[in-house]
């Protein structure tokens, strides 16, 4: 379903993987493979050519925006008379289950704040925001966690108020992928940091609502990512990652999913195609693709995980 931009009409300039290398220029790589090997996620295969060829040219495009980000917000307090204070520059990573948007925010955050212009960089997952199962399970919407309506939107919109306003000590509530659920003990703290990533599946959703209109999460975003890859591969990476789980996470007896440990690998696979088929295509398809066309940045990857090409808006 992935429907291709057609390079008449695409505010788009499409860059091959050849040609974005090339813009790396002279940044250097400042990360180790050790460093890497950390900081990817499971069964995400990412090389330290990767980061050469993508990362480090997005991280140079970004430190560049950042510098003039931080120029016009001087300008305009000057205009306005206010007295400088210090303003997050907010990145939005957008993207489906599976397509390994954790490790790209993890790499990125890792690579941006070794640019002495913005050493201080955090990151957010929106995981956090969503609504407590038990929530849920009385909405009857269990079956629809990860869509726009699982999440907490006023919670996720007073917080990147927060951040916008350059307020000290936000916090965010956080996520545990082995129970599950959200943690309501357990925050992260985003003290006004040179620039703030937040990465989720619908960061890059519209107002649900054009009968009562809010805020997008987006409007608080100065630059987004979208990390793009065909349906048929992020099925067969998710299930990939179903089965890797199985033999770790899975095997914990405080694992929400503790029982599918036990499946066959034919099982297994029957059961994580129906999860993707019934709850993640469909979100996919109808949420989250949808939103790739208001993202500055379209990365786009190939079946071994590796990005194929680069698309920027306005280039």
């Amino acid at each position: 379903m992935n429907r291709k931009i057609h390079p008449a009409i695409s505010p788009y300039r499409r860059f091959s993987r050849s040609e974005w290398a090339k813009l790396r220029e002279d940044t250097p790589l400042t990360l180790s493979s050790d460093e890497l090997n950390r900081l990817k996620g499971l069964n995400e295969p990412v090389s330290l050519e990767e980061v050469e060829d993508i990362y480090l040219p997005l991280s140079r495009l970004i430190n560049l925006h950042y510098a003039a980000s931080q120029q016009l917000f001087r300008a305009t307090n000057e205009f306005l008379g206010l007295s400088q204070r210090k303003v997050p520059y907010v990145i939005g990573m957008a993207g489906s289950v599976s397509v390994g948007k954790s490790t790209t925010a993890r790499i990125l955050r890792a690579l941006l704040s070794r640019w002495p212009d913005h050493r201080h960089v955090d990151l957010v997952p929106t995981d956090g925001f969503l609504l407590p199962n038990e929530e849920m399970e009385r909405r009857g919407i269990m079956n629809r966690k990860g869509f726009p309506e699982s999440y907490d939107l006023p919670a996720m919109l007073a917080f990147m108020a927060g951040v916008k306003a350059g307020r000290s000590n936000v916090t965010a509530p956080t996520y545990s992928h082995l129970v599950y659920n959200v943690q309501p003990d357990k925050v992260l703290t985003i003290d006004r940091p040179d620039i703030l990533i937040v990465e989720g599946l619908n960061v890059l959703q519209t107002s649900p609502s054009a009968a009562q209109p809010m805020p997008y999460v987006s409007d608080f975003f100065d630059f987004s990512i979208y990390i793009d890859a065909s349906e048929e591969d992020l099925h067969e990476w998710y299930v990939e990652r179903f089965l890797r789980l199985r033999e770790t996470a899975f095997r914990d007896p405080q694992s929400y999913f503790h029982r599918y440990a036990e499946l066959s690998d034919g099982e297994a696979r029957e059961v994580a195609s129906s999860i993707w088929e019934t709850i993640n295509l469909v979100n996919l398809r109808k949420n989250i693709l949808p939103t790739r066309q208001r993202a500055n940045l379209i990365l786009r990857k190939g079946r071994d995980h590796a990005t194929e090409s680069v698309q920027l808006r306005g280039a």
